[in-house]
């Protein structure tokens, strides 16, 4: 079955039913998928910091959890 035939399966099912839960259930998912991607409600700068923090773990440049607490205890 292709996308837009789920998609009008979907609605059907939508409309003929009286059932508060399951349509609270349903605004609930769209809700949490909304809110999901986070990355572009940030800010530019901090964008940056996460894409050359990503850079730097890529190329190894990290120190281990126990490591950087011996230092600052």
């Amino acid at each position: 079955m292709n996308i837009q035939a789920e998609k009008l399966e979907l609605i059907k099912m939508l409309l003929n039913t009286d059932n508060p839960k399951i349509i609270q259930s349903i605004k609930q998912i769209f809700n949490k998928e909304k809110s999901t991607d986070f990355w572009k409600e940030l800010t530019p700068e901090q964008q940056k910091e996460i894409e050359e923090a990503s850079a730097e773990i890529d190329q190894g440049k990290t120190t281990d959890y126990e490591t950087f607490m011996s230092k600052h205890r």
